[in-house]
């Protein structure tokens, strides 16, 4: 499904059907997913069609803009570093392109999100929720429900710290696809609560291609952002 292609894309599976056909003078656009059927008419010359895995937090509207993995308690020793693997929810992407701009046709994902609030009721945010297990290779998934992210943890404290969960900030995500939708991030401990979290820009193979992001399209992101501080505790 994944890709750039014209109007003559189709993609039927038992989950999720898409096609473009002539209407008229416009082309129709529909998708079905589950109980849901979408349409829309499209006009212009362009003709180019772009679908990929985008940031998870695009539905329903405005919830949030943090997604929270969670996964079973790792012990980490201090001044030390260890690398892990876990999965993560993806969204699909339909965009349209023209002369080099991209506008966002459709979002739509194949399961349903789960949401939770990170942090103390009063002042906590809440977040796209995710339960992962933890892999020291890359798992087999499916990649049109959940992504890989590499996940290279520091302990950075003079002390054992146990980790559970890592947020991110979904205005500042770097995904990639080509078998399967890669995420590579970092988590930098300061402290038994305290974390340092940032997305970084590459792929977890050669070859792989960078998604279209609907924060990009619609120019929500802010350049050089800095790290999001996990400040509300990193295990359970």
């Amino acid at each position: 499904m994944f890709g750039e292609s014209d109007y003559s894309f189709s993609y039927q599976s038992d989950e999720v059907s898409i096609r473009v056909d002539p209407s008229g003078s416009f082309h129709l656009y529909t998708r079905k997913c589950g109980p849901e059927t979408i349409t829309r008419f499209i006009s212009g010359s362009s003709r180019k069609i772009v679908i990929n895995p985008v940031e998870p937090v695009n539905l329903p509207k405005e919830v949030t803009k943090f997604l929270e993995i969670h996964f079973a308690p790792l012990a980490i020793e201090p001044d030390s570093r260890e690398t892990i693997y876990l999965t993560f929810p993806i969204e699909i992407g339909v965009f349209l392109e023209s002369k080099g701009d991209f506008d966002v046709l459709d979002i739509f994902a194949l399961s349903r999100p789960k949401y939770s609030l990170y942090g103390p009721e009063e002042e906590g945010i809440i977040t796209r929720y995710h339960e992962s297990a933890v892999s020291s290779q890359v798992p087999v998934v499916d990649r049109l429900k959940e992504g890989v992210l590499m996940l290279s943890i520091t302990n950075q404290s003079r002390n054992w710290v146990e980790v559970s969960r890592v947020v991110f900030d979904c205005s500042s995500l770097f995904l990639y696809y080509g078998n399967y939708v890669s995420m590579a991030g970092r988590m930098n401990i300061l402290s038994r609560d305290i974390a340092d979290i940032k997305c970084e820009d590459r792929p977890l193979e050669e070859g792989m291609v960078a998604s279209i992001l609907v924060t990009r399209v619609r120019k929500t992101l802010i350049a050089e952002k800095l790290p999001f501080v996990m400040e509300f505790g990193i295990g359970d």
